[in-house]
């Protein structure tokens, strides 16, 4: 079983036409901007916070400039969920993919959203805050932020289910708990150290997914690495030449 890329592109990749310079327009840079100035805005002040007078603000530009871009309010918030999920492949998902399938895979994996988690303790998670604030409220905005985040979980229950099939977890193991599980660590990470300022609340999560392989893992996961003892030379045997 594959993992496959999350889908969603990023608005550094567009699309062009057989007969389109390889240079993005100027139009596409200018959108480019303003989407990573409104992410660094949404990062801070969440994606309710967005506007459109404020990001013309922080671009110099008109307020007709920025929405010519978007069309909407709601189409930029979309496009920062974008982005946002973007840059979360790049850092989470891809580098994750170049370890072998099983156990190292769901290590990084782990390893890579505790780094992202980490740095996002100080500014914020777009995953986290959106859900807060479009749990209730239906509407593309909420569609788009609950698609890049189930992509996301999919991709770790891929993972879950290859540990399991390699041995590295046990048959019977119910991968969409352990997935559960793993993910209840990372959102008790960002509320005990973003809000709560917890000490060692990175190593107290780091400690629960090993946790999690212990009470779930086969021998790859639960048996530490045996010490390499070099064998006692022996006398060779009389039917041995020395």
């Amino acid at each position: 079983m594959s993992v496959s890329p999350l889908p969603v592109k990023s608005v550094r990749t567009s699309s062009r036409g057989a007969g389109a310079s390889k240079t993005p327009q100027k139009g596409q840079q200018t959108k480019a901007a303003i989407v990573e100035a409104a992410l660094g805005l949404a990062t801070h002040i969440g994606l309710e916070g967005l506007s459109i007078g404020a990001l013309a603000e922080v671009m110099r530009m008109s307020k007709s400039g920025v929405f010519s871009h978007f069309g909407s309010r709601e189409e930029l918030q979309i496009s920062v969920i974008r982005e946002y999920h973007a840059r979360f492949e790049d850092e989470v998902f891809a580098p994750a993919l170049k370890q072998p399938r099983g156990l190292p895979r769901l290590q990084a994996m782990f390893a890579n959203w505790m780094n992202r988690t980490s740095v996002e303790i100080d500014s914020g998670c777009i995953y986290i805050s959106g859900a807060v604030e479009f749990d209730d409220r239906p509407g593309p905005v909420r569609d788009a932020l609950a698609d890049s985040v189930r992509t996301w979980l999919a991709a770790m229950h891929r993972a879950v289910v290859q540990a399991s099939e390699a041995g590295h977890l046990y048959p019977d193991a119910d991968a969409q708990q352990v997935a559960f599980e793993i993910h209840g660590l990372i959102l008790a990470l960002h509320y005990e150290a973003r809000f709560l300022k917890t000490p060692d609340s990175i190593a107290r999560a780091r400690t629960g997914f090993a946790n999690i392989l212990a009470r779930y893992g086969g021998t790859a996961a639960s048996t530490p690495e045996p010490k390499k003892v070099l064998p006692k030379p022996s006398k060779p045997s009389p039917s041995t030449p020395a």
